[in-house]
């Protein structure tokens, strides 16, 4: 069995974590990469990892997250917002940041910038928002990866109450809100839910060779 194959048997949905153990710097600073290199549609990154440590904040959270202590007792709290809307200025700064980087020509940018502008002005704001959404996600599953593979526990939530959450971490003041979360850390030793086998279909159902 590959390492990479072992570690996501290892994983699993953590239920609870040892309110002892706190990730490293060293750790919190792969997730942080690795957020901010997950893939995005059209490379275009409106989604925002807020990363909580401190204990009393987390404590304020537990009621809103249905009282689902793995966000209190995790070493860090992390979570995942959308913007409130994709603007054409959120398109102009992606592509000033293209042309910065990799210094290409404005006349070759251009046509792509107004598309991009001109596919978002097309929808709704909802539409723009679950558009969002959808890179939560892909940033949820890629940071589930990592955390596996650097063997850092992991709890993906959606139980929440977002609102109460927007509320108290003043994210409307900041044109955010929150769609996930995960909290991070290390299991406990008395989690029963770590020696469950794995309950999956059998690869022969649930890969479609053609």
């Amino acid at each position: 069995m590959s390492n990479t194959i072992a570690q996501l048997e290892w994983r699993y949905a953590t239920k609870k974590f040892d309110s002892t153990k706190t990730l490293s710097r060293a750790k919190l600073d792969v997730l942080k990469q690795a957020f901010n290199l997950t893939a995005t549609s059209y490379g275009l990154q409106t989604i925002k990892l807020i990363v909580i440590e401190d204990k009393t904040l987390k404590e304020r959270l537990v009621a809103h997250s249905y009282h689902q202590k793995q966000v209190v007792d995790a070493s860090h709290l992390l979570v995942i917002c959308i913007q409130d809307d994709i603007l054409t200025a959120d398109v102009d700064k992606y592509y000033e940041n293209i042309q910065a980087i990799r210094a290409t020509p404005e006349d070759i940018l251009k046509p792509y910038k107004d598309g991009l502008v001109g596919m978002m002005a097309k929808k709704t704001v909802e539409e723009r928002q679950q558009w969002s959404k959808n890179q939560a996600y892909i940033a949820l599953g890629n940071l589930m990866t990592v955390c596996a593979l650097e063997a850092i526990d992991a709890c993906p939530m959606e139980g929440f109450m977002p609102s109460k959450y927007d509320e108290l971490l003043d994210l409307k003041a900041q044109g955010l809100q929150s769609v996930l979360l995960l909290p991070v850390g290390y299991r406990a030793a008395d989690d029963d839910f770590s020696t469950f086998k794995k309950v999956r279909q059998p690869i022969t159902e649930a890969i479609i060779e053609l």
